[in-house]
């Protein structure tokens, strides 16, 4: 067996560890101030300009989440994140697989549209959206932002499930048929225990990409009390003034959830998009 090359290793172990860790520490230095400082908003009391939050309060966390709504904003945005993730998944599913197991004749050319679609901006997408939930008399209704947040999602969807399931052997679902199953039993049985991880990967980015919109929610939602928390931090926000300390913690409010959620979730969500981008 020839021997490994050891140019590159030996070339490695050369460079001065201070020139990986310095730009390394430089960089984790500029990501990470922005957060202490909107901690630092969040902790401290009203007027104070320390810089380190002492003596601690919560009084901008209880300001912003009874006197200015956000209680109401966030189960809205949970239910808005939540429906997103499940109408996505299932009907990315569906469309998934079809495009991965059966060929037809515009096969090509819708691959070519799904693909063109992510160029579009979603602001090109409001006038045609509203025209349709008017008609639909959906307007102000949550429901207008999961639809409109679903349709935004699943070009994407699609085409990450479709390499998700590629990357299962058809053999898989042969050996089902032969044992009896039809193909939506096989599918069920074999095929979907499998995609796990890319559901996971393609739900939580739908879920993520609905708890951050601004655009959906501003334009179809004018009931103050069905808004969601991107537009909830916008109220904190005044031509005159703004309360830094109440928009920090809701800013962190909003931020939470999606962090906890990542937290839980990355090792699938890692595993979900690396076997998406390996064409089977």
């Amino acid at each position: 067996m020839p021997a490994r090359p050891r140019g590159r290793n030996r070339a490695w172990d050369e460079v001065p560890r201070w020139h990986v860790y310095l730009p390394l520490s430089v960089y984790l230095l500029f990501t990470l101030v922005p957060f202490y400082w909107i901690l630092l908003f969040a902790l401290r009391p009203a007027g104070s300009t320390s810089l380190v939050p002492w003596p601690v309060t919560f009084e901008h966390f209880g300001k912003v989440w009874t006197d200015r709504g956000f209680g109401t904003y966030f189960a809205n945005s949970v239910y808005v994140g939540l429906a997103t993730l499940v109408l996505t998944t299932v009907v990315a599913l569906a469309g998934g697989y079809a495009l991965a197991r059966f060929d037809f004749r515009v096969k090509r050319g819708f691959m070519l549209a799904l693909l063109c679609s992510q160029f579009v901006p979603g602001a090109l997408l409001l006038v045609p959206l509203f025209q349709i939930f008017a008609k639909l008399s959906m307007i102000n209704s949550l429901g207008s932002v999961v639809i409109a947040e679903t349709v935004f999602q699943l070009p994407l969807s699609m085409i990450l499930i479709s390499g998700f399931i590629r990357n299962v052997p058809y053999s898989l679902e042969e050996a089902a048929w032969v044992d009896g199953c039809n193909r939506f039993t096989a599918f069920r049985i074999v095929v979907l225990p499998l995609l796990r991880p890319g559901l996971i990967a393609v739900g939580s980015f739908a879920f993520v990409h609905a708890w951050n919109h601004f655009l959906f929610a501003l334009m179809f939602l004018s009931d103050q009390g069905k808004q969601t928390i991107p537009v909830g931090l916008n109220t904190l926000m005044s031509a005159d003034s703004v309360d830094l300390g109440a928009l920090a913690a809701g800013g962190i409010i909003a931020a939470v959830p999606v962090v906890v959620v990542f937290a839980f979730i990355q090792k699938w969500l890692i595993t979900g998009f690396s076997a998406g981008a390996v064409k089977g």
